[in-house]
C-alpha cells in the first residue's frame, strides 16, 4: 500500500470501495469508510494466508499452494498437517506453488511460459489444485519443465560476492534468468539458511533488477535494505529493487553486507 498510496487515495476519492489484502509495507493506512484493509507484515504470513483466514479455510489447498510458492514452507506444512492433508499431497502443492511463483518473474509477458491473466483464468476451473496438477490438458507440465530447466542453468552460476553472511549472484540478460531469479533465491535461502542472498539480473533496458532473500533462520531486514534505493520495496523476508543503476552495484553490495553483518 505504501507504494500505491496515491492510487488508493484516488480511487477512494472517486467513490470506489476497496478491499486491500497484503503483507508488504503499508505505511499509514487511510481511515476511510470505503476501505477494508487486512494487512500483516509479519514474516510468517503471506497474502494468500490472510485471504484464507478471511474465507475461513474455504479454499485452503490453494492458500497453501500460494504459501509454498512464497517460500513459507514450514508454515504451509504445519497448517496443511493440522488440516489433515497427507504429506504426499503437501509435496504436490509445494511444487505447484513453486512453479506458479516462478511463472510470475519476467521483464515482459513474453519472458513467461504462460501469460498471468490466461493462467489465472485457467486455474479458476480447478477448485482443488490437485486436479490442475493431474489434468493432462493443463499447463502444469509446461511450467514444471520450464522451472526445472531454468533452475539447472542458474545452479551452475558462481557467486560474484560471497561471505559467511551474504552471497550475491549475477544472472545474464536472458529470459531464463529473469524467470528463475525468484525461485533461485528461494532455493539458495533454503540451502544456506544462515546466509542472505541477492539475485542481480541484468535488465535489457539497462541496469539491474535485484531480488533479495533474508536468511531463512532470521527473516528480517530485506525491506529495510531495498527501501534505501528509489525503486526498492518488499517485505521483511523478501524484497527487491526494480531498477538498480550499474554504477550503484558496489553501493548495493556494501549496504547488503552492512544489513546482515
Amino acid at each position: 500500500m505504501d507504494k500505491n498510496k496515491r492510487d488508493v487515495a484516488r480511487l477512494l476519492d472517486a467513490g470506489a470501495e476497496l478491499f486491500y489484502v497484503d503483507h508488504h509495507l503499508a505505511g499509514e493506512i487511510p481511515a476511510h469508510p470505503h476501505l477494508k484493509a487486512i494487512i500483516d507484515t509479519d514474516s510468517g504470513v503471506c497474502t494468500s494466508l490472510l485471504v484464507d483466514q478471511y474465507l475461513k479455510g474455504r479454499f485452503r489447498s490453494w492458500a497453501l499452494t500460494a504459501a509454498f510458492g512464497d517460500n513459507l514452507v514450514k508454515v504451509a506444512e504445519t497448517i496443511g498437517q493440522q488440516s489433515g492433508l497427507p504429506s504426499e499431497q503437501l509435496q504436490q502443492l509445494h511444487l505447484l506453488g513453486t512453479c506458479l511463483n516462478y511463472n510470475g518473474y519476467g521483464e515482459t509477458v513474453a519472458d513467461l511460459h504462460v501469460a498471468p491473466d490466461s493462467l489465472f483464468c485457467s486455474l479458476l476451473a480447478y477448485p482443488n489444485p490437485v486436479d490442475f496438477i493431474s489434468d493432462p490438458d493443463s499447463c502444469y507440465q509446461r511450467l514444471y519443465d520450464g522451472y526445472r530447466d531454468d533452475l539447472a542453468k542458474a545452479e551452475v552460476v558462481k557467486a560474484d560476492y560471497v561471505t559467511d553472511r551474504v552471497a550475491v549472484f549475477i544472472l545474464p540478460d536472458a529470459p531464463w534468468a529473469r524467470r528463475v531469479s525468484g525461485v533461485f533465491g528461494n532455493a539458495l535461502a533454503n540451502a544456506h539458511p544462515q546466509r542472505a542472498h541477492a539475485i542481480v539480473t541484468v535488465r535489457t533496458q539497462g541496469g539491474y533488477q535485484v531480488s533479495v532473500r533474508a536468511p531463512a533462520n532470521n527473516k528480517s531486514g530485506a525491506d529495510v535494505l531495498c527501501n534505501q534505493f528509489p525503486s526498492g520495496g518488499g517485505r521483511r523476508g523478501a524484497a527487491g529493487i526494480n531498477q538498480l543503476p550499474v554504477d550503484q552495484y558496489a553501493e548495493f553490495v556494501a549496504a547488503f553486507e552492512a544489513q546482515y553483518q
